[in-house]
């Protein structure tokens, strides 16, 4: 199966089934968005809804069932299973719903994302944002990155050069001095919070400059995100100035920051 897999990316073919796949689970999340979902807390004290399990059994089924055999680590599946003992050439990584606590606060920005790794980088991936109704992918290697509305066209997106005042987006939970503080580190005089991995997608587009991380993520949090800003020219470094790569001890990333032009 993973001849087929390559000659899907080869062609363009995963990252638009995958974009069918993000948006067909924004469907299923959809529903429970700002209608009094309840919450359940996780190990680490982050929240978890029904939304979140849903997308991700609908994600994990799609996938084996286009691509069967190919290792799949989802973050809810990791939670009730723990990290798989090894990775293999390929996996996916796929977060069913990225900014679970501003979804429950009924905010906009939650995405839904499935990114491909190979070895220890993304090589496809895609992002949708349930509530705007948008989805960003990569296309084939090399080949640029698009977005499109639900039921749209796709179009080509880019990053855009940087301006003399850079603008940045940040977490929402950093504080405004701290914010401030991080923004200008990366050249960026004007910041904004937003929730999720919508952040590289927005860069992607050429809309904003840089998302500079200084607390810790998962993997599944960028890697869907990274494929698209790659794939529409820009870069995602870690703290030591290397290509932020994946299959990490417990699938954690450290500082990194994201750049457009």
């Amino acid at each position: 199966m993973t001849t087929e897999l390559i000659r899907d990316l080869a062609s363009g073919a995963l990252t638009e089934a995958i974009a069918d796949i993000a948006e067909a689970a924004a469907a299923v999340i959809l529903p429970y968005w700002r209608n009094g979902v309840t919450a359940e807390a996780k190990a680490d004290d982050s929240p978890v809804t029904r939304a979140d399990r849903e997308a991700e059994a609908l994600i994990l089924a799609a996938l084996a069932d286009r691509w069967p055999g190919v290792q799949a680590v989802g973050e809810e599946q990791v939670e009730a299973g723990g990290k798989p003992a090894t990775l293999e050439e390929f996996f996916w990584l796929i977060d069913p719903l990225d900014g679970t606590r501003g979804f429950i606060q009924g905010r906009e920005a939650f995405t839904v994302n499935i990114g491909l790794i190979r070895g220890d980088a993304p090589v496809a991936g895609a992002v949708t944002a349930p509530a705007t109704g948008q989805t960003w992918r990569s296309t084939t290697p090399g080949g640029g990155a698009m977005m499109r509305r639900f039921g749209e066209a796709w179009r080509p997106i880019r990053v855009r050069d940087r301006p003399a005042e850079g603008f940045a987006l940040l977490s929402h939970s950093l504080s405004d001095e701290d914010a401030a503080r991080l923004a200008a580190r990366h050249g960026c005089t004007r910041w904004q919070g937003t929730d999720s991995s919508l952040k590289f997608c927005l860069i992607a587009e050429g809309r904003f400059d840089a998302y500079p991380r200084s607390g810790p993520t998962s993997e599944w949090d960028t890697a869907a995100g990274q494929a698209v800003l790659e794939a529409a020219g820009g870069r995602v470094l870690a703290d030591d100035g290397a290509r932020l790569r994946y299959g990490k001890p417990a699938l954690l990333n450290g500082p990194f920051v994201a750049i457009g032009g």
